[in-house]
């Protein structure tokens, strides 16, 4: 291949002692992964960055030259190779449906290891319960922003702010009991009652007052729109009640 055929990038990136630049990072990457031959920039020192930004009229780096051209940030690269670029306000499923995915995960690993099947019953128990888990610890990541979100659309914490901060702690508390099936007497009244309070809530404030609400079922930065999958999250809580509630006391299995 002849050299002008060859694709040329020019990048200009911190690469100090006590930090690199991951934007940077990125950006080669990005350039090596589309063919090109890169010129690699190392700015060294706070002065060596201040003079560089100062000299082109950017507020930051990485910035990436092609052909002569800026073309700017990690972001701006991705743009110019007509990829997606990350918008951290968009709304988005992702964050519940990988709960559940990793829960699934979870149950069927547990039910193979305890019972040499994936198949059983076991294994949907433990599905619901891990679900509540996970979502539970999210949510105590940060019980402040969670309580906040949660404000907005909970019938009970609206008339009891304190409930706000216990919910996810009662969740965490009825998922852990219920992977274990201990002290069912204690696990199944505790998911009734935030299950149902819960389902009643996401009803009303999605299906009949039209409200357009982010959930707080993931915890309190979540982009997740109030929905059916926050319905979803209340409904198997009170499933897995009612259906212990058969399985031991009805059932006794």
């Amino acid at each position: 291949m002849a050299n002008s055929d060859i694709k040329q990038a020019t990048i200009y990136r911190m690469v100090m002692p006590k930090h690199t630049c991951p934007w940077g990072l990125k950006s080669v990457d990005l350039l090596k992964r589309k063919g090109f031959s890169i010129d690699d920039h190392w700015l060294r020192t706070r002065a060596e960055t201040d003079a560089f930004k100062a000299e082109h009229d950017v507020e930051t780096t990485p910035q990436t030259f092609i052909d002569g051209k800026r073309i700017g940030g990690y972001d701006d690269l991705r743009r110019f190779f007509g990829l997606a670029v990350h918008d951290p306000d968009a709304v988005s499923y992702r964050p519940v449906m990988t709960v559940f995915g990793v829960a699934l995960l979870l149950a069927l690993a547990t039910s193979w290891a305890t019972q040499g099947s994936i198949v059983t019953l076991h294994a949907a128990e433990w599905f619901i319960a891990i679900s509540m888990c996970l979502l539970a610890m999210l949510k105590l990541q940060d019980v402040e922003s969670f309580s906040t979100m949660f404000l907005n659309y909970d019938l009970l914490a609206k008339r009891y702010v304190p409930y706000s901060y216990v919910y996810p702690y009662a969740e965490l508390a009825a998922g852990v009991l219920m992977v274990s099936g201990a002290l069912v007497w204690l696990s199944v009244p505790i998911a009734l009652f935030i299950g149902i309070i819960g389902a009643v809530s996401v009803f009303k404030a999605v299906y009949i007052d039209r409200r357009e609400l982010k959930c707080a079922c993931v915890g309190g930065s979540s982009k997740v729109p109030l929905g059916f999958v926050s319905l979803t999250e209340n409904v198997m809580m009170v499933a897995m009640a009612v259906w212990m509630i058969l399985r031991h006391a009805v059932l006794g299995l």
